[in-house]
């Protein structure tokens, strides 16, 4: 009985760990992408396949792509989500955070080349852990559009 009692207790410091330790991380990482986005503004990323303005431009192909894992407490919670139904939030947050980091980066590309903006932009996600296995879910975002650069 002892055993079990220690076993129950030490799964649930364990769980509680883990929920406190990936929730500080991912706080902490879309504190860091709202700081970040409200300086890429100024650089707009639209969907439309015909580039804004008039006038000639250079045009770059840029992208961003990014790999982000989930952790074991939204793991073992979307677990429990799975059994009963539902929308899996869990897993929401994780592609959020990964698409918003993409187009950063994509963002971020682009205005190393000195863009004004960029359009046609798309985007791709694959899970890249494995379905059948017991690993963490881990996804790739990838982000990419054509830069548009002013010529001289």
């Amino acid at each position: 009985m002892f055993d079990l009692l220690f076993s129950l207790f030490v799964t649930t410091i364990l769980v509680s760990l883990g929920y406190f330790f990936g929730r500080r991380a991912e706080i902490k990482h879309f504190n860091n992408l709202v700081k970040r986005e409200a300086t890429m503004n100024k650089l707009p990323a639209m969907a439309s396949r015909i580039p804004p303005g008039d006038g000639e431009y250079d045009q770059y192909l840029v992208s961003g792509s990014v790999v982000i894992a989930n952790d074991y407490f939204k793991s073992f919670v979307a677990g429990l989500r799975n059994i009963f139904g539902g929308k899996v939030r869990t897993y929401e947050t994780l592609l959020d955070r990964a698409r918003r980091e993409a187009v950063l980066r994509m963002k971020e590309k682009a205005q190393a080349l000195g863009a004004e903006a960029v359009f046609n932009v798309k985007y791709e996600a694959s899970n890249i852990s494995g379905q059948y296995n017991k690993r963490l879910p881990v996804i790739e975002v990838h982000a990419y559009g054509t830069a548009l650069k002013k010529q001289f």
